[in-house]
């Protein structure tokens, strides 16, 4: 393990996907962890040096960290070790490997968001509201992952940090665009990441790695500094299961006076009837956007099983379509000119070294008027209301996360789409970013070459703990098991490295992975 002044832990046998770890410390749960601490079979100490040498284990494969802090988290762990052996635990989150994709602040370094556009100068002096609310809680921070440049599209790659490959076959995606959150929880690199969502950027990736997201309703999770994507972006957990998640919405939904959007504090606690089931909730299934969007077959049938699931545990299910509008070009509108406002400020020997795909957006973006922008604003006002409207007939709506698995890296959208960007293969995503309900993703099986299937539960505003708690019913009962990732090679990801072909940097105490730089720097 870089970066440490620790000695090396207890040898044992080694894991699928990483190093020496008898216990399998860093395949459990972020509610098991707290538990174990409780009990004292393990220690925060224990727990993030398996974490930490993990990450490092997996980085080579599939670049999911920009950079791995192994002396900070280590010296976090040990303070989470004299609280737990005083009895005096910090928060719920005490001594908790937790990743931050690299577009929310984590006080102490750099948040490049993929970008050579982003000075690492400091100082780096504050934590993103989500971020602050977890080291209030204790948790041990081990990195930032990988994020697209400013998150702006569905696959994750970027000039700067290059390509995340994903943990079930590395020569492909991970999504986006918190596909290095999903990799690093899927892998075993702490159970839980914070990642953002403006149009399925926590689930499409959570989709293709085979974990758990929720997008919260916006302004659930305070958000700072504001996203130039404005009320699209949500930041949502990443995690193993629906029962972290709802631990981890516990923490991250602390108020913070710096988001002027937040919603007042939430009642209870998200784990209050996380084991309540399903019986008795209306479910309308819309396996295709009443026939709008070509569904894989595969897909289209793992869907299905878990659908059948929860009618088989109660809920009454019904096969309706919402009946949502094509908003494909008001989400343009509205995303475009938000990657042109994010980069407004470059001059054009800086512009020219941001993804051509995003210069290409930015530029769209700039040519569109106020009063585009505003219709686009029309279009999401009567999308809320149909939704609205949907929801006094059902509890919950359900469909694919995404109509494919996860294709080869290095492209924006599958071989032979005949769509150019992302959102032609993510339309079942970012409609419900235009409307701002809570959508989560979980497994529900794998394709023929053994990638993983998601399904998509989405509620109706602000009924964040339902879709966590038909989450977790679908976990209870079997329906989100999926093989774990089989065992990693140990070369580098094919195409994590910069488009220039550059030379990746090399690992030291707190970087770890492609860290190149451009040509001529």
């Amino acid at each position: 393990m870089t970066g440490t002044t620790d000695p090396a832990g207890p040898t044992g046998p080694t894991r699928p996907n990483g190093p020496a770890d008898p216990g399998g410390l860093a395949d459990l749960t972020a509610a098991r962890l707290v538990e174990g601490y409780a009990r004292g079979e393990f220690t925060p100490v224990e727990v993030a040096r398996a974490v930490l040498e993990r990450s490092e284990h997996i980085q080579p494969a599939v670049n999911a960290f920009v950079r791995i802090d192994a002396e900070a988290a280590m010296e976090q762990a040990r303070r989470s070790a004299d609280r737990w052996r005083r009895g005096e635990p910090a928060g719920l989150l005490d001594g908790v490997p937790v990743s931050v994709k690299d577009i929310l602040l984590l006080r102490g370094g750099p948040t490049l968001r993929g970008s050579w556009t982003v000075s690492a100068d400091g100082p780096w002096e504050e934590d993103a509201p989500s971020v602050a609310r977890l080291r209030e809680h204790g948790a041990v921070f081990t990195g930032k992952t990988t994020t697209p440049e400013f998150g702006w599209k569905g696959v994750t790659d970027s000039p700067r940090h290059g390509a995340t490959g994903n943990p079930y076959a590395p020569g492909r995606t991970a999504g986006g665009s918190s596909g290095g959150s999903a990799a690093a929880v899927a892998l075993g690199a702490g159970p839980l990441s914070l990642g953002t969502d403006g149009g399925g950027s926590v689930r499409i990736p959570a989709s293709f790695c085979g974990v758990f997201a929720l997008k919260p309703t916006y302004g659930r999770v305070p958000l700072y500094p504001a996203s130039a994507y404005g009320t699209l972006a949500h930041v949502g957990p990443m995690t193993r299961d629906a029962r972290d998640a709802a631990l981890l919405m516990d923490v991250i939904t602390g108020p913070d006076a710096r988001d002027w959007s937040q919603l007042g504090p939430v009642p209870g606690s998200f784990r209050d009837g996380l084991d309540g089931g399903v019986a008795g909730l209306r479910v309308a299934y819309s396996p295709d956007l009443g026939g709008r969007v070509e569904v894989d077959r595969e897909v289209a049938a793992a869907v299905r099983r878990a659908v059948e699931a929860l009618e088989g545990l109660g809920a009454r299910v019904e096969e309706r379509d919402p009946g949502l509008p094509d908003c494909l070009e008001a989400f343009h509108t509205l995303w475009f000119s938000g990657a042109a406002r994010v980069t407004q400020h470059l001059d054009p020997g800086r512009r020219a070294l941001l993804d051509p795909g995003l210069r290409e957006v930015c530029e769209q973006g700039a040519a569109r008027s106020a009063l585009e922008y505003l219709a686009a604003v029309d279009v999401r006002m009567s999308m809320g209301r149909l939704m609205g409207a949907f929801h006094t007939e059902y509890d919950l709506l359900v469909t694919p996360t995404l109509p494919v698995t996860a294709f080869e890296l290095g492209g924006e959208v599958p071989p032979g789409s005949p769509y150019a960007r992302w959102t032609g293969w993510t339309p079942f995503t970012y409609p419900f970013n235009m409307t701002q309900q809570p959508a989560a993703s979980l497994p529900c099986g794998v394709d023929g070459g053994g990638l993983p299937i998601g399904v998509q539960l989405v509620g109706a505003r602000h009924a964040d703990a339902l879709v966590l708690r038909a989450a977790h019913a679908l976990y209870e009962a079997g329906a989100a098991d999926v093989p774990p990732p089989p065992a990693l090679a140990s070369g580098p990801v094919s195409g994590s490295g910069p488009a220039s072909g550059s030379a990746a940097g090399t690992v030291s105490g707190t970087v770890s992975g492609p860290v190149p730089r451009p040509a001529g720097s």
